[in-house]
């Protein structure tokens, strides 16, 4: 049996190990074609370590874009959204898990269904909505329509279902009222949650392409992917290497916010809908 785990272990550790390869190999490529120059990046066959390493490319992207303005907006909107997805999911979470109201399993089944509905789905009449309220070309018109996600209704619901009814009992029995029990009881116990949907939303709000290159329409409220991707392309020719150089740059960020909240995404995502 020890001799049959242990080749189990050694199996899973070969998976694991190429599977790991596959996901970062992308990662570096990207980053080393970032200290390349545009016609290495084109040459066939292709080279793995830059011949001749420059920053060229990071030059370029200081230099040519208003890097700082495109930066504060990207992490303008990032935060905003994480933030409202934060508290109101939370508090959203909270109401269907704790809360006895009439409608509420109505309601939870609505907002499931409308995991189901793909975004492309939506687009539209929600720029219509943006448009009609003069948001177009806006920041909040950037973050407004995300500031609430069913996934992140539906994970914090889960996870507030985990925590003992006990609690929020017997702090009603001593006189707090609703909001004082979910900001006092419940917020501090949805640590690993919020982790969790901090980083999921942080993510996707930061690499978000489609919808800012529709409702921006101006140097002054491009985001960073959005800008990347317009002045990356040249009249004649994709600059490859001032692109690989802008994802770099994008890439850390994000990186940081998941090593700094690793442990509690972790915990959030082993813990989240036990019971």
């Amino acid at each position: 049996m020890n001799e049959v785990g242990t080749r189990s272990r050694w199996w899973l550790y070969v998976l694991l190990t190429v599977a790991l390869v596959l996901v970062i190999t992308p990662f570096a490529w990207m980053v080393l074609g970032s200290f390349k120059t545009n016609a290495e990046l084109r040459q066939i066959p292709p080279t793995w370590w830059p011949q001749n390493p420059t920053l060229d490319n990071f030059t370029q992207l200081f230099s040519r874009l208003s890097f700082g303005t495109y930066f504060s907006n990207s992490t303008i909107v990032a935060v905003v959204v994480t933030a409202g997805n934060l508290l109101f999911c939370s508090m959203v979470g909270y109401a269907l898990a704790m809360l006895r109201f009439r409608g509420r399993k109505i309601i939870f089944a609505l907002i499931l269904g409308t995991l189901m509905i793909p975004g492309v789905v939506t687009f539209v009449p929600l720029f219509v909505l943006v448009a009609n309220l003069g948001l177009v070309d806006t920041l909040p018109g950037l973050f407004l329509p995300f500031l609430v996600a069913p996934f992140g209704v539906f994970l914090m619901r889960q996870f507030v279902l985990g925590l003992p009814r006990d609690l929020v009992e017997a702090a009603r029995i001593d006189g707090a009222g609703e909001f004082r029990i979910f900001f006092q009881v419940i917020l501090p116990l949805l640590t690993p949650a919020l982790a969790t949907l901090g980083i999921l939303t942080f993510l996707g709000s930061w690499n978000n392409f489609l919808w800012p290159l529709v409702v921006a329409q101006s140097n002054d409220t491009y985001t960073l992917p959005v800008a990347l991707a317009l002045y990356s392309t040249g009249q004649n020719e994709q600059q490859y290497g001032l692109l690989m150089a802008g994802a770099t740059i994008v890439v850390l960020p994000v990186l940081v916010v998941f090593l700094i909240f690793q442990r509690r995404f972790i915990q959030g995502i082993a813990t989240t809908g036990i019971k």
